[in-house]
């Protein structure tokens, strides 16, 4: 038997994932638990429940994987910062001070905390895993598909933003990449801060907004703000944006772009022109998306599509491609986000790094995503809930 514990944490959504002989056999969040929306911990109490599933001790497992290098962070901050100088430089203070101080660091932190469990621990267990090849085999393994293209797409891993891969039997590698700064889930964050939602929590938001309004900007977006290719790459004008070197998303230049200040959400109440807005960037962000996997379906002729990463949680966007009909099936990783790359990281070390063999699963390998722990329902408290649900619609039909 061999375990493998997969974990992310540090940046957002921590989460844990067990793999036991290269089946998924528990996964949960860290703020199920916590009730942190988001919590971004170390995830002791993830990591505990998926152990406890399958009555294993810490020392028991074979090996540790973190979904991402923080090394190539690092360097791609320090790169960053380089190319744009002088700009930034209070940014970078701040970005360092915590590098510095934590996430350099970060192996000695994990190592530190397996050791609060298991005194003996050995740190030769302990490996990492790429950030979007994490996602990447979150979505490809877990899928029911024998041979697909797979699509990631985020704001930023190490230094990727969007990758494209093929995966065929326990064979995943990656083909294409695009880079930061250019990344389409950092546009689509922008227009969230821009709208006075919070980064990587808020996106949801400007999705559900946009129904409500009419994408009078699309084009505008599309003009200034992002440069289309015809076979879905990009590239984003970084003058209207803050986001690489600043403490913000978009500077004055995009404000002034689309004639509104950037919302303050204490204050300023939601207008049309904000619905407007979000109806805008989910029809580029729809565009961009439908360009790329049209253009994927041609060059590699292969009928199935998997997706995984941030921008893979737009359900909207999602139906799109789905009903484009361009690959003849879809399977998206359910917790297409971080949290994901807990599962990814594991699944990719599994066929990946120990070439183990993989037995598709056609019904769900996922197990219908029901992969944390088991909540009960008192039978007399469920029978009383019916009987208010009754009464309620009830009284409504009466009323009607």
């Amino acid at each position: 038997m061999i375990a493998i514990l997969g974990i992310s944490a540090f940046y957002h959504d921590s989460a844990a994932s067990l793999l036991i002989d290269g089946e998924i056999v528990a996964a949960a969040q860290e703020e199920r638990f916590t009730r942190k929306k988001h919590d971004s911990s170390y995830p002791v109490n993830a990591i505990d429940y998926c152990l406890s599933e399958v009555g294993l001790s810490l020392e028991q497992v074979d090996y540790i994987v973190f979904y991402d290098k923080p090394y190539l962070k690092f360097e791609r901050l320090l790169k960053t910062y380089i190319a744009f100088a002088p700009k930034g430089l209070h940014s970078f203070i701040m970005a360092m001070s915590i590098w510095l101080r934590e996430k350099l660091f970060l192996k000695n932190m994990l190592i530190k905390e397996m050791k609060k469990v298991d005194s003996n621990f050995n740190s030769n267990k302990l490996m990492f895993g790429e950030h979007h090849f994490s996602h990447a085999a979150s979505a490809f393994f877990a899928s029911p598909f024998e041979e697909a293209v797979v699509v990631t797409l985020d704001g930023v891993g190490e230094w990727a933003t969007t990758t494209v891969a093929i995966g065929k039997g326990h064979e995943l590698n990656i083909v294409k990449e695009i880079h930061f700064p250019h990344s389409l889930g950092l546009l689509y964050s922008a227009f969230t801060y821009y709208t006075g939602f919070r980064v990587n929590s808020g996106e949801y938001k400007v999705m559900g907004l946009a129904p409500y309004g009419e994408p009078k900007y699309k084009e505008l977006i599309l003009d200034k703000l992002i440069d289309l290719k015809e076979d879905g790459s990009f590239r984003l004008d970084q003058s209207y944006f803050n986001y690489a070197v600043g403490l913000t998303m978009v500077n004055q230049k995009f404000a002034k772009l689309f004639g509104e200040p950037i919302r303050k959400p204490d204050t300023d109440k939601l207008t049309q022109f904000h619905m407007d807005i979000a109806a805008s960037i989910q029809a580029v962000t729809e565009e961009v998306v439908l360009t790329m996997t049209r253009s994927l379906a041609n060059e590699y002729n292969i009928p199935n599509l998997c997706m995984a990463g941030g921008v893979a949680l737009n359900c909207v966007a999602n139906g799109k491609i789905l009903r484009d009909k361009a690959f003849k099936d879809i399977w998206i990783q359910p917790a297409s986000g971080d949290a994901g790359g807990a599962l990814g990281a594991a699944l990719a070390l599994w066929h990946k790094e120990l070439n183990k063999p993989r037995k598709v699963n056609l019904n769900d390998s996922m197990r219908g995503s029901y992969l944390g722990p088991l909540y009960t329902i008192h039978k007399k408290k469920l029978k009383k809930n019916y009987q208010n649900v009754v009464q309620y619609f009830i009284q409504l039909t009466k009323k009607i």
